[in-house]
C-alpha cells in the first residue's frame, strides 16, 4: 500500500501546475527554489531540476508547485512528473533537509478574526494546518493534537476547532476577548514558527487509514448514499461550507430521512453552541435545500458537534 498519493491540480497560471499530496510534506513552511543551487537543502527539488523544462519549484505544506519553461506543455508531461514525485516520496525520499536556516523559508503570521458567535474567535495562519477538520471538546480528545493540548492549558479555553489554515477557539465567560486575543495569537504564531506538530503523525496516519477503509461500514460514505443525499452533500459543499468556514465553523452531513423529508446536519466550530447563529444557519440551509430540491426536503435539524 502506498503512503503517498499525488493529485494533479491546475492553477490559474498556465505555466504552473500543483502536485498535491495526501499528507504534509513540510511542517508549516513554504520554500521557493529558482535553480538547483538554491535547492541544496531539498533533495526532492534538486531531482526535479534535472527535468529540463522545470523553471521554479515551490514546496508548501501538502503540495509541490512547478513552473515550467515553454519547451513543453503540461498535458504532455504532468502525469510523468506526478509519478516521479509519488515514487520518490514512497521510497522515503527527503523533501527538505533539517537545517537551522533553510533558504526560502517563509515566516508564520497569524491574525485574529471575530465570528458571528461572540464566544468564538478565529485565528488564521498563512499556512495550512490540517488536511481534515477536527473538533476538540476537552483535553482528553486532544491526545493526538499537541497544539490543541497546549491551548487547553489556558484556563479560559473551552473548545477548539481546526480546519485548513485556522484555529477557532471557544472561550469561557471568565475572560473577554480584549484581554486574551493577543496572548492566544502570539502563542499560536510562536508554536507554528518553531515547526511544532499540530497533529501527531499517528493521528494523520489513522485519518488516512480511515479514508482508505471507508466503505460499506461507513453510513455517510458518499458512494453509499442515495441520490438525494448526494445532492444534499453537493449543495452543502458548494454553497454552505465556504461561507461557514469563513466564519470559523464547519458543517457536516449526517443523514436524510425521505419519509419525513428531514435533513440532519452537524455544526462545528463557531457554528456550534451559539443559539442565534444556529437558528440563522438552520433557516438558511432549510430555505436553500427546499428551493433547490423542491419537494424532497422540508426540514433541517441542526446538531451541535
Amino acid at each position: 500500500m502506498k503512503d503517498f498519493t499525488i493529485n494533479i491540480v491546475q492553477t490559474t497560471t498556465p505555466t504552473i501546475v500543483k502536485f498535491e499530496a495526501n499528507k504534509f510534506l513540510t511542517r508549516h513552511e513554504n520554500f521557493e527554489f529558482k535553480n538547483i543551487d538554491e535547492a541544496k537543502d531539498s533533495p526532492l527539488a534538486q531531482q526535479l531540476f534535472y527535468l529540463p523544462f522545470v523553471k521554479t519549484v515551490y514546496i508548501a505544506q501538502n503540495f509541490i508547485a512547478i513552473e515550467k519553461y515553454d519547451i513543453v506543455e503540461w498535458p504532455d508531461v504532468q502525469e510523468e512528473v506526478a509519478e516521479q514525485i509519488e515514487s520518490y516520496l514512497n521510497k522515503g525520499g527527503v523533501v527538505i533537509k533539517k537545517t537551522e536556516s533553510s533558504q526560502g523559508k517563509v515566516p508564520v503570521t497569524v491574525y485574529a478574526e471575530s465570528t458571528p458567535n461572540p464566544a468564538v474567535m478565529k485565528f488564521v495562519a498563512n499556512k495550512k494546518l490540517v488536511l481534515k477538520s477536527a473538533e476538540f471538546k476537552n483535553i482528553d480528545e486532544a491526545k493526538d493534537a499537541p497544539l490543541v493540548q497546549k491551548l487547553f492549558h489556558f484556563p479560559f479555553v473551552k473548545e477548539v476547532f481546526i480546519d485548513q489554515n485556522y484555529v477557532s477557539i471557544q472561550k469561557y465567560d471568565m475572560a473577554s476577548w480584549d484581554e486574551i486575543t493577543l496572548e492566544l495569537r502570539e502563542f499560536i504564531r510562536d508554536y507554528l514558527q518553531q515547526g511544532n506538530e499540530v497533529l501527531t503523525e499517528e493521528r494523520i496516519q489513522a485519518e488516512n487509514s480511515d479514508k482508505a477503509e471507508a466503505g460499506e461500514n461507513n453510513p455517510t460514505d458518499f458512494d453509499n448514499l442515495d441520490d438525494t443525499s448526494k445532492q444534499i452533500v453537493a449543495i452543502l459543499d458548494e454553497y454552505i461550507k465556504p461561507a461557514v468556514a469563513s466564519d470559523g465553523g464547519n458543517i457536516l452531513f449526517d443523514s436524510y430521512n425521505a419519509n419525513n423529508k428531514t435533513v440532519k446536519v452537524i455544526l462545528q466550530g463557531a457554528c456550534s453552541g451559539c443559539p442565534s447563529s444556529t437558528m440563522t444557519l438552520k433557516s438558511g440551509i432549510e430555505t436553500m435545500l427546499r428551493d433547490m430540491l423542491r419537494d424532497k426536503v422540508e426540514y433541517v435539524e441542526a446538531i451541535n458537534g
